[in-house]
């Protein structure tokens, strides 16, 4: 088996494994494609500082956070057991694999990108994680309703998520919509300067 084989069968594993993984925890409304929340998925949610408080403050919702760290995913568990959440669930998941892996009928109902991995360098902005491939991924996985609340404090990153999003034609930016739910970081209090914040709506 060459390398480029053994990556993919690699990949296969991974997404089979958080396939089974989300069949045990999703509720049957949600997996069916009958939930009026849709599902609430934080995108690199680190140590799970927001989403937890966030899912405590939502009880009816379900919130799934990923990030690609393992010691940020034992975290954040460690917050949702020390709560006695059930409706939040964290993995260790690259973002495209966990789409892969999400039940075909499971719509998005908010998405939250804080403070994500800004790829500062000109070479690196191809890694950057709002772009039109994955606008479209979330556009198809959104129905009327669904919201994407961005937050950054590298000013580059906002500009370019700006205009990606002012680009495309399934999402319009909401500037006057409120944010839903505050909940401050350790990492957001020492910020020398306010974040930027982008909100985001699902059109069809």
């Amino acid at each position: 088996m060459s390398d480029y084989e053994k990556a993919l069968a690699d990949r296969a594993e991974r997404v089979a494994t958080m396939r089974k993984k989300l069949a045990d925890v999703l509720p049957e409304e949600l997996i069916g494609g009958f939930s009026t929340n849709g599902l609430t998925l934080e995108i690199g949610c680190g140590h799970g500082h927001f989403l937890a408080a966030y899912a405590a403050a939502f009880p009816q919702e379900t919130c799934i956070g990923i990030d690609l760290i393992s010691k940020r995913i034992e975290r954040a568990q460690h917050k949702k057991e020390l709560a006695k959440l059930d409706n939040v669930h964290f993995f260790k998941a690259d973002a495209d694999e966990f789409f892969e892996a999400l039940p075909p009928k499971i719509v998005l109902g908010k998405i939250f990108l804080l403070f994500l991995d800004p790829w500062p360098k000109k070479r690196h902005h191809k890694n950057r994680i709002i772009r039109e491939q994955t606008l479209n991924e979330w556009a198809r996985r959104s129905r009327a309703g669904t919201m994407m609340y961005f937050r950054t404090d590298h000013e580059g990153f906002y500009e370019w998520s700006l205009e990606a999003i002012e680009a495309h034609p399934n999402w319009e930016l909401c500037p006057d919509a409120p944010w839903p739910f505050e909940r401050e970081t350790y990492f957001q209090s020492i910020l020398p300067d306010a974040p930027r914040d982008l909100i985001a709506r699902f059109r069809a």
